[in-house]
């Protein structure tokens, strides 16, 4: 049960902020892409929550197709999450709401926030939460809570990831 805990907290952890961004979709027209791409984050871009836990970087993709890859490294050491997401603008400020169905290794639920800024490179706020299977006391973070606000404050920033977006 305690992997299972502090691999949710991993996986929201992964996760936190972006900023609408826009492409052109299939009709010419603008996209919003909000989480799209890939990111990567290292040193002391890496939650203090998943510092304690052993990692020490982090590769996310977010692709096009509402699919998600994140590779988190614990000295030298990879593990791989998949699954699937959905992100929507929440009205507040830059914040996006994301939703992850996490596959693989075990099946769960995270929810969240995150926000992207411009920039050369783009950089990502991310704070997310398993929600299922619960665990007793955690609670997603909000848009009108902002970032520091899972499980209503307590975790502080210590559930806040910071990305860097990965350009080839």
């Amino acid at each position: 049960m305690k992997k299972v805990i502090i691999f949710g907290l991993l996986l929201a952890v992964v996760f936190t902020g972006c900023e609408k961004s826009e492409e052109d979709d299939d009709n010419g027209g603008p996209e919003k892409v909000g989480i799209m791409g890939e990111w990567y984050s290292s040193g002391d871009n890496v939650a203090p929550l998943l510092i304690n836990a052993g990692i020490d970087s982090l590769y996310a993709e977010f692709d096009v197709d509402n699919t998600y890859l994140v590779e988190s490294f614990s000295e030298g050491s990879k593990t791989t999450l998949t699954g699937t997401f959905t992100q929507e603008e929440s009205g507040t400020d830059n914040i996006w709401i994301i939703a992850l169905n996490q596959n693989t290794p075990n099946s769960l639920t995270s929810e969240g926030i995150f926000e992207v800024t411009d920039g050369t490179p783009k950089t990502m706020k991310y704070e997310v939460a398993q929600t299922e299977p619960p665990i007793s006391g955690v609670t997603k973070p909000t848009p009108e809570g902002g970032f520091g606000s899972t499980s209503e404050g307590a975790f502080g920033e210590m559930n806040v990831q910071n990305y860097i977006q990965y350009v080839n």
